[in-house]
């Protein structure tokens, strides 16, 4: 398999089993900016396989409300890349913990 697959397996297991804890903003509806979502992912992911922190971006906040997904990219220091899901599993208040995994 070529080297960009094997990095991408390794990001896939990490992103499968990786979950967060982030606390939102004050408001009316709890949501996570977009850029803490991609930011906390990384270093989740980085810290849980020991490979340099990749680029994670998503496309708008998280809104805090179970079941809610989010569809964000994460791009490997190799220039590989893969999908990655972010699901809301529960929300206290501004607290909002999701679970993360990554395509296949």
């Amino acid at each position: 398999m070529p080297k960009p697959l094997s990095s991408l397996a390794t990001w896939g297991l990490a992103a499968a089993a990786a979950g967060a804890l982030l606390v939102g903003c004050s408001s009316e509806e709890a949501k996570l900016p977009k850029d803490k979502v991609a930011n906390t992912v990384a270093e989740k992911l980085a810290a849980q396989t020991g490979q340099p922190k990749p680029d994670v971006t998503c496309p708008k906040d998280l809104v805090g409300k179970v079941g809610t997904t989010l569809r964000c990219k994460l791009t490997a220091s190799d220039g590989s890349s893969l999908g990655v899901t972010v699901k809301v599993t529960s929300v206290d208040g501004d607290d909002i913990k999701y679970d993360i995994k990554a395509d296949g």
